[in-house]
């Protein structure tokens, strides 16, 4: 059974013969000729795609880029320590980013749209999940590039790894004056450039393929351990920004259901709203009537029941229908009228629901109350006010609670139930009441 299991993910009848895969690696390594246009063609088709924000032409850039060339060569080579090939690969990669940013740069200098459109911006904050995309996109295109089952996966290897973009963001950069875009995008290139040659050093070794050099131990070694500084190096900056990625998606999660449930607010109308992750600060616009303290004080404890405690609240008051309804005409006031009667209503709504949802508390009782007293078989919840002679004006409201049951509750048992109810339900003037078969026990 393991055998089978076995066979099933083994690739070794698909592996080509190494002097293939060497050619292989060797005749894409080079930009001369042909393949440096297609790759100038290439970045040009990449920032016009950035700069119209179409994600169509920026996948067929993808597409047709050959810069994954050299850096397979670079890993293949330091997997089996040819040296002459880690140089020539070195050599034409950086001769390629050179052209690229180069051919970007002129482009984006000449271009009349200059926006930062969100493809672009895309490129710009590289986290952990990029480098995952670039070293197991790389073990699919390595795999691909030593076995004989080609197929679609290099086309989806390249639209993954996304190697040309980064390069034409960087140009947009340098030729708006815009360093934090350089930097930002020439970080993502570096992540997927060397994690995909990772990726073709662990595949390398692990498919064993022949050393074609004479090597020392301990110059192993040493490149071993310069594999590591690179790797940790690339690695640990894509982390933080990783962190710091998902704490912003985590605020702005929280924000936009904060936001959501204050739409209507003591017959305000929530007009707009902004949510700024990156300075932690939401901001509100309100219409209707103007927003006291105390209602702002009430939103900012709401928001913290929401994990916005460090969340910088704003408030705007848009439309106040006190202030303009003088100023209007008899159209305009109407308008004005039937938008704050929609206000209200909506108010009234939400405590209508409330005061239901309220009055079922008896179910949830009785479900909680069963798994400790099987005997309970109905529990009845209510607030009734309670008039007294002589000061009828004042009444005073009460919640009652009665349980009833098949068998009766013990004395011990009864003073359980109402110490349990009195924490659960946090209400001082609380009367239990028991009934069994009609009969009824304070």
């Amino acid at each position: 059974m393991t055998s089978k299991l076995f066979q099933y993910f083994s690739i070794s009848r698909d592996v080509e013969s190494f002097r293939d895969i060497h050619s292989a690696v060797e005749s894409d390594i080079e930009f001369k000729g042909a393949r440096l246009w297609i790759l100038i063609f290439a970045i040009v088709l990449a920032s016009v795609g950035l700069n119209t924000n179409s994600t169509a032409v920026i996948i067929g850039a993808m597409l047709i880029s050959p810069i994954m060339g050299p850096i397979n060569g670079i890993g293949y080579s330091i997997a089996t320590y040819d040296f002459a090939l880690l140089r020539r690969s070195f050599k034409h990669l950086s001769f390629a980013i050179a052209a690229s940013l180069v051919t970007s740069t002129l482009y984006f200098a000449v271009s009349p749209v200059s926006s930062a459109y969100s493809e672009l911006l895309a490129r710009t904050s590289p986290t952990i999940y990029d480098v995952l995309i670039a070293l197991f996109g790389g073990l699919a295109g390595t795999m691909s590039l030593t076995t004989r089952l080609k197929g679609n996966v290099v086309p989806g290897v390249a639209i993954a790894t996304a190697l040309m973009p980064p390069l034409c963001t960087a140009g947009y950069g340098l030729a708006t004056g815009q360093f934090p875009f350089f930097f930002g995008a020439f970080y993502l290139f570096t992540i997927n450039t060397v994690f995909i040659g990772l990726s073709t050093v662990i595949f390398s070794q692990f498919m064993k393929f022949p050393i074609r050099s004479d090597i020392a131990e301990a110059q192993k070694a040493r490149i071993n351990r310069w594999i590591t500084v690179v790797m940790l190096v690339t690695l640990v900056p894509s982390i933080y920004f990783g962190f710091v990625l998902v704490k912003k998606e985590r605020f702005i999660e929280n924000a936009g259901r904060f936001v959501r449930s204050a739409q209507v607010f003591r017959g305000d109308y929530l007009l707009r709203n902004d949510i700024d992750a990156d300075n932690r600060r939401i901001s509100l616009s309100y219409a209707g009537r103007s927003l006291t303290d105390e209602s702002k004080a009430v939103l900012r404890k709401r928001a913290e029941e929401f994990g916005l405690g460090d969340a910088t609240l704003s408030f705007e008051q848009g439309i106040s229908f006190a202030d303009i309804t003088g100023d209007l005409g008899e159209k305009d006031k109407a308008l004005a009228q039937l938008r704050n009667l929609t206000l209200t209503l909506e108010e009234s709504r939400r405590i209508r629901d409330s005061l239901e949802q309220r009055a079922y508390t008896g179910k949830p009782l009785l479900r909680e109350l069963r798994t400790v007293f099987p005997s309970v078989t109905a529990c009845l919840f209510a607030e009734p006010y309670s008039f007294s002679a002589g000061d009828e004006e004042k009444p005073r409201k009460f919640a009652y609670v009665v349980i009833s049951s098949s068998s009766g509750l013990a004395d011990v048992e009864r003073e359980k139930v109402k110490a349990w109810l009195k924490a659960r339900l946090q209400n001082d003037t609380l009367r239990v009441v028991f009934e069994q078969e009609g009969e009824l026990f304070r």
